[in-house]
């Protein structure tokens, strides 16, 4: 048996046993602390034409939507996108393009989320930017569904032959090419020629006739004049399509003023949203007005961001811009749904000329061209 004394002192020996333990426990914890905010943010080395160096965010993904400055993070609106992973630094785009306010030493943040926007089916009969941000004055969309808007194409086996039509609503085009629901067909030519028309035109027969399918017009680089006409056209009051457009189309608009980030994002956006509708068993038509100036705007950032230049100054990776967003429009088997994403790319071509780069990679990529002269 063990005496008073022999039991105080083994008390009091695993007491201060588990106060150690307890302080070993405590600062491990500020340690590992420590280092999560270290892959939480990091700090602006440099900041010019719209993108910024910055040091630290270990652990960042490329396309990864972040906070540049604590204003941003406290109104957790990200706007920027981690672009390009470095040795030593990162650069970042920022999707505003005004740089004024931020400053070599601010804080960035990450938001551990991939490039992505807020969807829900109040998304048609809007007009939005490329994040979801309305343009048309109207409410903030609120949801807690986010699609990421650049991701792989469906593989071969969900995917079936298209042999279900779809109205274009132009005689010729309907009974010369002849357009199939999952299908993919490019509009060329030159400016001025009636590309945006036929579209238009297709949007339209889909809301009279096709009550099924969902229609989504992305502008890249249009003017803000031009999606401000087509907004009152199917949007205004007074418009014939107002009551079947306010619940079956959605307008994205990059305009020629907003960033190049923007510009580029504009079509992974509507695709998204078109895609998401497929895998649902609907049906989507997804409008891109124009690829052409997506290419552009690729350009500049990759300029920007000091890749290498090849074939007119564009990346190498021009090619994969386009194929991996026009990969993505299919017609899914009757056992995924049976639903359909249809694309119809637009590329404006300079003097008629066909065989320049930019259209050659998308007519590579498309079932038939549609060439207006």
């Amino acid at each position: 048996m063990l005496g008073n004394d022999s039991k105080k002192y083994l008390s009091s020996r695993i007491f201060l046993k588990k106060n150690s333990q307890s302080k070993f426990k405590y600062l491990s914890f500020l340690i590992n602390l420590k280092f999560d905010f270290r892959k939480i943010y990091g700090v602006i080395l440099s900041i010019k034409d719209g993108v910024a160096k910055v040091m630290g965010l270990k652990g960042v993904k490329s396309g990864e939507m972040v906070y540049l400055g604590l204003t941003n993070y406290s109104l957790q609106a990200p706007n920027g996108m981690v672009l390009s992973l470095n040795k030593g630094f990162i650069s970042i785009a920022c999707f505003d393009g005004g740089v004024s306010s931020l400053k070599c030493g601010d804080r960035v943040f990450r938001t551990f989320r991939l490039i992505s926007i807020p969807f829900s089916l109040n998304l048609f009969g809007r007009t939005l930017d490329p994040l979801g941000v309305p343009l048309d004055g109207k409410s903030q969309i609120k949801s807690t569904l986010f699609l990421e808007i650049d991701t792989k194409a469906v593989g071969i086996i969900p995917r079936e032959s298209v042999k279900e039509p779809m109205q274009t609503g132009v005689l010729a085009v309907d009974a010369l090419t002849p357009i199939g629901c999952g299908q993919r067909e490019l509009i060329i030519g030159d400016r001025q020629t009636g590309k945006t028309s036929l579209a238009l035109d297709s949007i339209s027969t889909q809301l009279f006739y096709n009550g099924k399918c969902y229609c989504i017009y992305v502008g890249i680089g249009q003017k803000k004049a031009s999606v401000a006409k087509i907004n009152d056209f199917f949007f205004g009051t007074k418009s014939i399509y107002h009551s079947k457009a306010s619940k079956r189309l959605l307008i994205i608009s990059s305009s020629s003023s907003d960033s190049a980030v923007l510009q580029f994002l504009a079509p992974y956006t509507g695709c998204s949203v078109g895609e998401w509708l497929s895998k649902k068993g609907g049906h989507s038509l997804v409008i891109y007005d124009d690829l052409s100036k997506q290419a552009i705007a690729y350009r500049q950032m990759s300029l920007l961001l000091r890749r290498p230049p090849g074939r007119e100054a564009y990346p190498g990776d021009v090619f994969y811009l386009h194929s991996r967003l026009l990969e993505r429009s299919a017609k899914f088997a009757q056992k995924r749904g049976g639903g359909s994403l249809t694309s119809l790319p637009i590329i404006e071509t300079q003097a008629g000329d066909v065989s320049a780069y930019i259209p050659t990679n998308v007519i590579s990529r498309a079932f038939i061209s549609l060439i207006i002269k």
